[in-house]
């Protein structure tokens, strides 16, 4: 359906990028927002492209998942989800031959309103495009992307790679952590790089997983195993860049023995279940999150540690409070592209993001070393933690996304 088809009438919103957060963000807008608003999602994937194996297990909050429910993908994927019943984290050298329990969550994870889950990520993508492509009140223009834009007082002139052109009041750079439409904005970023990678890799395991997910600080950073249906979970690695070049690109023997190293043997034997994959660690925090009718979500606006597996939850986080303004602004017939607008989002968006972030980096900092007086600061605190079963009841209603002004698409309400 072509441009014109929309007619000419109500709010025309154009989205750029149909990963997890573009692709959530249009199926919200069609299928939650007044009728008024109109979205097309540029994405440069063809729309019948076939989703690669992606075994990487995805931590979703609560709130993340009633976001998801209300715009009709979690349907598609609980068969698939599995549930985060117990966290246990520890913190030891390498090759310590025990690795004590020092704090645990477990009963504060039975409620619904504080129970997380790991989907895959192959799945969640596919659901996504599968919704985009079937739903009839998005635009889709694929492959293609975004190039260039110019904004006036009434909105924006949007030139694709193709040569079309596309007129909005309002366009939203889901385009990743290397923006163009970012970057044309001139929307600087704060961020630097570790000197760590991640590697990611599925696993298979003789013993069932009983729905634990396990954080291992080692000295060379964490250590993450996330437990996924079946017999089956997802490693998130971080490791000196170096060495995970190393193992990554070399024998893949070698690569087992050493993953197996920090496993540990509570599951049993470890097989993979397909090749893995190393990747470039970095913080980055865009200096604001709109511009000119332009809102940045998920990647392009911030890049966090993937230690705590929050990057997904906050980028959701960023679409539902992006599609909560378009429609308290669009209900009372407002400019939702004005400045006034956007501010909304924006300070919804970039304190909370920021803080998020800045935890993820600093606790990275403060447990990626063999420092044996931190190690015994960190136990300690740790300890002291998992005797206060109020402090422990606050930390997992933070994850959750239960804490401070959340919109309503998170806590489960309708817009």
């Amino acid at each position: 359906m072509s441009q014109s088809a929309k007619g000419q009438s109500g709010f025309h919103i154009v989205v750029a990028g149909g990963g997890f957060a573009g692709g959530v963000l249009a199926l919200a807008l069609a299928r939650l927002a007044p009728k008024t608003c109109h979205v097309t999602l540029v994405d440069a994937a063809p729309p019948d492209a076939e989703q690669p194996p992606d075994g990487r297990g995805l931590a979703l909050s609560p709130a993340s998942k009633n976001l998801l429910n209300a715009v009709g993908l979690w349907s598609r994927l609980e068969p698939g989800a599995q549930s985060m019943d117990a966290i246990e984290i520890t913190d030891s050298p390498l090759n310590a031959a025990l690795r004590p329990h020092l704090l645990g969550f477990a009963d504060e994870l039975k409620d619904e309103g504080t129970k997380a889950w790991l989907v895959e990520a192959g799945a969640l993508l596919g659901a996504i495009a599968d919704e985009v492509r079937t739903e009839p009140a998005i635009d889709l223009i694929a492959p293609d992307t975004v190039q260039t834009f110019e904004t006036d007082g009434f909105g924006a002139t949007i030139h694709l790679a193709s040569g079309r052109t596309l007129r909005a009041v309002l366009l939203v750079a889901a385009d990743g952590k290397k923006s163009k439409l970012r970057e044309r904005a001139g929307i600087k970023c704060i961020g630097w790089s570790y000197a760590q990678m991640g590697i990611v890799a599925t696993v298979a395991h003789e013993r069932p997983h009983q729905g634990r997910a396990i954080q291992h600080f080692l000295p060379s950073g964490p250590f993450a195993i996330l437990p996924l249906k079946g017999n089956r979970s997802s490693i998130v690695w971080t490791e000196d860049a170096d060495l995970a070049k190393t193992l990554v690109e070399g024998d893949p023997d070698i690569f087992l023995a050493e993953l197996s190293r920090r496993f540990g043997h509570r599951l049993g034997t470890i097989s993979l279940e397909g090749p893995p994959r190393a990747f470039p660690l970095s913080f980055q925090m865009a200096r604001a999150f709109v511009g000119d009718r332009l809102a940045l979500v998920g990647d392009a606006a911030h890049v966090v540690h993937p230690l705590a597996g929050q990057g997904l939850n906050i980028g959701l986080r960023d679409v539902a409070a992006l599609v909560e303004a378009i429609t308290d602004s669009a209900r009372l017939g407002l400019d939702i592209g004005s400045a006034t607008a956007l501010g909304r989002y924006q300070r919804w968006r970039r304190f909370d993001s920021a803080f998020s972030g800045a935890a993820m980096d600093g606790m990275n900092r403060l447990f990626s070393n063999d420092s044996a007086p931190l190690r015994a600061i960190r136990d300690l605190g740790m300890g002291l933690v998992d005797r206060a079963p109020g402090l422990k009841r606050f930390l997992v209603r933070e994850a959750a996304g239960a804490t401070g002004d959340v919109p309503r698409l998170l806590r489960g309400e309708d817009l």
